[in-house]
């Protein structure tokens, strides 16, 4: 076996292993499909067996009792295989939409448990296209498995119908059947590679448009809606291209095995038609047999079909085993330590992190202690490395090099779940869920009371413009928020933080989006947030951090000073450039 056939070979084997693992738990149906089918390819074999006696014995000999019974058997023949073709349909489809929900369900919990790193690597519209449209690929993969094995069985009836009947003559009708086998593998391999790029464009056009709808705001300002329309024409011309050839080799597969079956026909028709011509055989053997003919054509070509379904399945396989079987591609693991009150102390140690996209470290080398109850606070130019710094805290990433220990553990032993419930993070980029503002507010405990929500609500400045909105607290804001201002849904992340109650909290510019008067009444909500909790802020405005405990000045990745701001306005040139930028006006 060539090199790229083995590896072809042990891959379909494995796509196969892990496909049927998810049909697995709904065995008593499939078993009750199978045997359902066996009915089937038995009725569909007695129906042309009937046709002898049907021409024979009503139509030549006139026999009245085969009149009554012919019949009265073919209706039987045909309930059994309706009764059985049902229930095998019915319990095949069903188990597909289990596992459909199972694979989607196990995809999304592997995707979600998935580092930061891996969302900034890939496309949202990418991840929601494996998840619904490749894995809808894979539903259809066991039915039509399931419906190749019917056929096969059918072909094995129906060929022991024909030899039964005429031995030489079935030897003419089975002879062009190899010739089947070509159209079978060659179209499949050629379905297969285009149902992949069908998965891939798809998946293009998912992001594109998920990019677009985001982002329309800005597609408007600019008046770029032609130009981002062009760009959907080009991606979905693509994927029509694709679509076509699809159709055209599923349309050629069809053709050539039905050219191939009536070759096997007219082979019949001419030897048949002699034989009973020359008295050697009767009109009801001839027919019954053209019958089963007919009959054993039909499923080699629904064996074929079943085969592009199934090729187009594993392309599907492919991309969705691709991220819940991959060994490159892991969840985040945490340790088995529960982290517990109260907070003591945060030491960061030589930490130096690089991006995997970065050939330079982000953070060199950077030491810092935070002990109980300070405000610490970071500041320093865009680029400086100050979000990153805390973005390591709750271990969105992990470095290498160097330590950060809480409580004097390094944090890889604490549990994700108990380290990051203990932290709180308000960022500039608030994002809230298309839900109720009670559910935003509540979205660390959904058991919250009333009164702890409204409380949380009161403490950020929130309650007030929460109670004139058409539903109150039980109005939905929308997707991220869209119908609340800056300053609200800022407010509405500051009550969700206080709801959440944590002991260590991170602002990471939590007011540089928002105008003056907003930005006045979330910096009262923020100290309310910040009482009596240990605080790390990342400041883009300077006054709002002169009274931090320490300010710690960050350059190109470094810590280059620290200090008080009465300190850093004598011992360091970039805080006094810093302040200065910002304070002219008051000199």
């Amino acid at each position: 076996m060539p090199t790229g056939d083995k590896y072809s070979y042990v891959k379909n084997k494995h796509l196969i292993k892990r496909c049927l693992s998810y049909f697995v738990p709904y065995k008593f149906r499939i078993f009750v499909a199978f045997v359902s089918m066996g009915f089937v390819a038995a009725a569909t074999a007695a129906t042309a067996y009937l046709i002898q006696p049907a021409m024979d014995d009503i139509f030549i000999n006139k026999d009245r009792q085969a009149l009554m019974l012919v019949p009265i058997a073919f209706v039987l023949v045909m309930l059994i295989k309706g009764v059985f073709r049902f229930l095998q349909s019915y319990l095949m489809n069903t188990a597909g939409l289990l596992v459909l929900e199972r694979l989607r369900n196990d995809l999304f919990e592997k995707i979600v448990c998935l580092p930061m790193g891996f969302f900034e690597e890939s496309q949202v519209g990418m991840l929601m296209s494996r998840i619904l449209n490749d894995v809808m690929e894979i539903r259809q993969s066991l039915p039509s498995f399931v419906m190749m094995i019917r056929e096969v069985v059918t072909i094995i009836g129906l060929i022991g119908l024909v030899f039964y009947r005429d031995p030489y003559l079935a030897c003419f009708a089975v002879l062009v059947l190899p010739l089947a086998i070509f159209p079978f593998f060659y179209f499949g391999r050629k379905l297969r590679k285009l149902g992949r790029k069908n998965q891939v464009k798809i998946s293009d056009i998912n992001a594109q448009l998920q990019e677009a709808f985001s982002g329309v705001k800005v597609i408007k300002a600019f008046a770029n809606e032609k130009l981002e329309s062009g760009k959907f024409e080009v991606e979905n011309n693509r994927l029509v291209r694709i679509a076509i050839k699809q159709v055209l080799h599923s349309e050629l597969s069809s053709r050539v095995m039905e050219i191939v079956g009536a070759f096997g026909i007219g082979l019949v028709l001419w030897y048949g038609g002699k034989e009973v011509i020359d008295g050697n055989s009767t009109p009801g053997t001839f027919f019954s047999f053209i019958a089963a003919l007919i009959m054993l054509y039909e499923p080699v070509k629904k064996i074929n079909n079943a085969n592009l379904t199934i090729q187009r399945a594993f392309a599907g396989a492919e991309r969705v085993f691709e991220i819940l079987d991959s060994p490159d591609i892991h969840v985040e693991k945490g340790g088995s330590t529960e982290l517990e009150l109260p907070f003591e102390k945060l030491e960061i140690k030589n930490l130096t992190f690089s991006y995997s996209s970065s050939d330079r470290p982000v953070l060199d080398n950077i030491n810092l202690d935070v002990t109980a109850g300070q405000k610490v606070a970071i500041v320093g130019p865009s680029g400086s490395g100050k979000t990153t710094l805390v973005n390591l805290i709750p271990r969105f990433y992990d470095s290498a090099d160097g330590k950060i220990l809480l409580n004097g553990r390094n944090l890889g032993e604490y549990s994700l779940k108990s380290l990051r419930l203990n932290i709180g993070m308000v960022s500039q980029d608030t994002f809230l869920f298309n839900a109720s503002v009670r559910d935003n507010i509540a979205y660390v405990d959904h058991g919250a009371s009333e009164d702890n929500v409204i409380k949380a609500a009161q403490t950020a400045f929130a309650h007030e413009f929460i109670e004139k909105l058409p539903e109150g607290y039980e109005t939905v804001v929308g997707e991220r928020g869209v119908r609340l201002s800056g300053g609200q849904k800022q407010r509405l992340t500051i009550a969700r933080a206080l709801l959440k109650n944590p002991p260590l909290l991170i602002l990471d510019e939590a007011t540089s989006a928002l105008d003056t008067e907003a930005e006045r009444i979330v910096q009262l909500a923020l100290e309310n947030l910040m009482k009596d909790r240990t605080s790390i802020v990342i400041a883009h405005r300077l006054s709002t951090v002169l009274s931090a405990d320490v300010i710690v000045v960050m350059e190109k990745g470094k810590i280059v000073s620290k200090g008080t701001h009465k300190e850093l306005l004598e011992t360091s040139p970039l805080y006094q450039k810093l302040y200065n930028m910002q304070f002219q006006d008051n000199h």
